[in-house]
């Protein structure tokens, strides 16, 4: 056969449909040989006939209208997953690909299999990520409530759709591919996949609350659940239908397949961990290594008949989860994979996404009849549990909308389904609209009815003002790495803990959420015996224990780990809180000091106090540390005296920071040093009532302080801020540790010290961490429990005056 000119051959071929082809009807064959890059329009040629430029187009109209639709759908509370499957079928024949000239110039059949194949490669490495950030014993460890949520959640809508559709069967008269269709929209409708509800928990900032915690791991005894169904299935299908020879060797070879899964690749990335010291980056080879083993793995699992995309999910699986291995492999791969490669598949889903396909009303309602009973045969499965488990209405509810998500996997079985010639035009889009449409719906309505932090808000005061004598006295330490560690053991060894009122201290270590897809809040294990590397927790926690050791039968001790998204990483602060009944947090402020006296800041850190000032269920103290701590809390000599410094203004932070002070007097080797400031006029400010209850504190502070010869009393009479400016800059490395509360009352003086410096730590605290006033100079801000039951301002109201004082 003769070629021409350009070397374009256009013969129209009718193919007839076969059960792996990706097109229907017929196309065309093009002899493209050489036909990539364009000489460009001012040499004649069409840009849009070569594959390169073509497919740049492709990118760039993708990304434009996903992203375009996003940031109008975003203030609307709308999931990515739904402005990318809509801005997908903006480009399908539902929108602008209505319009055939559009279609065929920049989506032509002949270059749709590329689209498809990176599509599909995509998808395997998204779920080998996701089988890499997975960690399965959180099924196990999440108690039995997880298992009866995953099980009911799976099993009563399967139950009751299945019934519907062989009612349907009976009693109905639909065509027959429709009956077809009704068994696979009941399996879909009823899982419920673990990197979807993941993805979905941490775009609401739900992620490790407590309803997230049970989402993600009964989402995964769901998706088990779902997985031995499929398997029996697939057996009985095999064995029905299938010689005893073909059966045989499908089986043995997936058996076998696993096994080199589970016997090399697991053993190797256990390995390459070992190799891998804390700290320190991972080596390329290991990474190139795992994936020359995922490739291998995918193309075996393809010869012998086992989907690539399964294999992919099991081979990262075999990784564990979080750093170094399994931290390096997301941080390498998952940019590319979720901004690049996975919008493809929205994509081609919507190129064959036909809104005007949908012409039968009896298949549409059945379809929509089956997803009803599906949805909320789902939610009724997730309530019966935790109803009976006296967890709230709303929050049961929440789950169970939560439960019913569908995302990226679910589309990439429907497109699978299609190429299979499953799935018709028609049913196909149904099924995508009303994927869009639910998830949609829901969530908007789960940022409504949860809130995690109203879980946060204390039936009672908790604060060291109300704390009584004799009880344990409940702290929280937050830690982000071992710098944090010194100043507030420090603190605490001032702090004074007695055997008559002892310590009960939870430590927390609070880790970034890096190469795992669900969040973890446990307590700390120790090994058995001791590892020669230890870990950063295992430093900052046996730092701690030789605190406890040092005051034994003062001070109780109890290690936690917290690894979650900075961008929710109170809730774990605030629920480790309430649930100890804690009533004082101790977190490092967001600045640390370096040698040389320079400081490093962290907006993470600054957002996450920020969040933890204003939702947590008892007192806060941010605590400043300058880096040039001495070692106070481990030997008590004369020689190693703590000098504490308490600024007095007036007004309930400053109450809850002299009832800290408090606590110190009868420590031996801690001087204080009270400044109180007053004033001849009322620059200073505050109600009658809150004036009334900080004379009645610091006579009490003065009375129990009376000849008391470690406690110093300065009066500062004060007119302006440059008085008080004055005193703090006179306290230069005299302290090693200033006091102070972080709210005031608005007055003259408040407003004129505000031209100075305000923020987070309140106007004071803001002006004693920009200051130069020692470099081992710690700072303490202070802020009393604002959020309990009831509560009203204390400063104003008397109804609540019993509570208050």
């Amino acid at each position: 056969m003769e070629v021409s000119q350009d070397n374009l051959i256009h013969i129209a071929m009718d193919v007839e449909t076969s059960e792996n082809t990706l097109f229907e009807g017929s196309f065309i064959c093009h002899s493209a040989f050489n036909q990539i890059n364009s000489k460009g329009i001012w040499f004649g040629d069409d840009p849009l006939a070569y594959s390169l430029p073509l497919f740049l187009l492709q990118f760039f109209l993708m990304f434009i209208f996903t992203r375009f639709i996003y940031l109008i759908l975003r203030p609307l509370g709308q999931s990515s997953f739904v402005s990318q499957i809509l801005g997908g079928m903006t480009l399908g024949p539902s929108i602008l690909g209505h319009n055939t000239t559009f279609i065929e110039k920049v989506f032509p059949p002949k270059e749709r299999h590329v689209l498809d194949t990176i599509a599909f490669f995509g998808i395997m490495l998204s779920t080998f990520l996701t089988g890499v950030k997975i960690d399965p014993t959180i099924a196990f460890t999440s108690g039995k409530r997880t298992f009866a949520i995953g099980l009911l959640a799976y099993f009563v809508p399967y139950t009751f759709a299945t019934t519907v559709v062989y009612i349907l069967n009976r009693f109905a008269s639909l065509d027959n591919d429709v009956f077809t269709v009704l068994p696979i929209v009941v399996e879909l409708q009823c899982i419920a996949t673990f990197p979807v509800i993941t993805r979905f928990l941490a775009e609401l900032h739900i992620l490790n609350s407590e309803i997230g915690r049970l989402a993600t791991s009964s989402s995964l005894v769901c998706d088990a659940c779902f997985i031995l169904i499929m398997t029996i299935k697939f057996v009985a299908n095999l064995s029905f239908t299938k010689s005893i020879g073909v059966s045989i060797g499908s089986l043995l070879s997936t058996v076998l397949l696993l096994l080199f899964i589970i016997f090399v690749v697991h053993p190797t990335a256990i390995w390459a961990i070992q190799q891998s010291p804390e700290g320190k980056p991972v080596q390329e080879a290991y990474i190139y290594g795992i994936l020359i083993i995922l490739v291998f793995s995918a193309f075996i699992g393809e010869v012998i008949g086992v989907n690539g995309i399964i294999v992919s999910f099991l081979v990262g699986l075999a990784i564990p989860e979080g750093p170094p291995l399994g931290a390096a492999l997301v941080d390498k791969l998952e940019c590319f994979v979720s901004m690049v490669l996975i919008p493809i598949l929205f994509v081609i889903v919507g190129l064959r996404t036909d809104v005007f396909v949908i012409q039968t009303i009896k298949t549409l309602a059945a379809i929509q009849l089956i997803i009803f009973i599906a949805f909320f045969g789902k939610i009724l499965g997730v309530l019966l549990p935790l109803l009976f488990l006296r967890i709230p209405f709303r929050d049961a509810f929440s789950l169970g909308l939560i439960m019913n998500c569908k995302g990226t996997l679910e589309l990439a079985m429907l497109i699978a389904l299609k190429f299979k010639n499953v799935l018709d035009d028609e049913c196909f889009t149904i099924l995508v609209l009303t994927l869009v449409l639910v998830t949609g719906i829901i969530s908007p309505l789960v940022k409504v009815l949860y809130d995690p932090s109203k879980r946060f808000i204390a039936y009672k005061r908790r604060t060291i003002m109300h704390h009584k004598n004799g009880e344990q006295f409940r702290l929280l330490a937050c830690i982000h790495n071992q710098d944090n560690v010194l100043a507030i053991l420090n603190l605490l060894a001032s702090s004074n803990p007695t055997e008559a009122c002892p310590f009960d201290l939870v430590v927390l270590h609070l880790i970034k959420l890096v190469g795992r897809a669900s969040s973890l809040l446990v307590a700390h294990m120790p090994r058995k015996k001791l590892s020669e590397h230890p870990t950063q927790s295992e430093k900052i926690f046996n730092s701690f224990n030789k605190f406890e050791d040092a005051y034994k039968g003062k001070v109780t001790l109890h290690c936690y780990k917290g690894i979650s998204p900075y961008a929710t990483m109170h809730n774990d602060v605030c629920y480790l809180a309430l649930e100890k009944r804690t009533t004082f947090i101790i977190i490092p402020f967001h600045k640390q000091w370096v040698i040389g006296g320079r400081s490093e800041s962290s907006f993470a850190f600054k957002q996450l106090n920020k969040n933890v000032l204003e939702k947590a269920p008892c007192s806060v103290g941010v605590l400043i540390n300058r880096g040039n701590q001495k070692t106070f809390w481990c030997g008590h000599t004369k020689e190693s005296i703590y000098h504490v410094a308490v600024l007095f203004f007036g007004g309930a932070d400053d109450r809850e920071t002299l009832s800290y002070a408090r606590r110190m007097l009868d420590q031996p080797y801690v001087h204080i040093t009270l400044f109180h400031f007053s004033s001849s006029t009322d620059i200073i400010g505050g109600s009658e009532r809150s004036k009334m209850l900080d004379t009645q504190i610091l006579s009490e502070f003065r009375l129990k302080a009376f000849r008391n010869e470690r406690v110093y009393f300065k009066d500062e009479i004060i007119v302006n801020e440059r008085d008080v400016l004055s005193v703090i800059e006179y306290m230069e490395n005299c302290y090693d540790l200033v006091m102070v509360g972080r709210r005031h009352a608005d007055s003259k003086l408040m407003t004129e010290l505000r031209k100075w410096k305000n923020g987070e730590l309140g106007v004071v605290g803001e002006i004693l961490a920009s200051l130069n006033i020692g470099a081992h100079t710690s700072i303490l801000v202070v802020q009393q429990q604002t959020r309990f039951w009831g509560s009203r301002d204390p400063e104003e109201s008397t109804h609540l005056r019993k509570v208050d004082i």
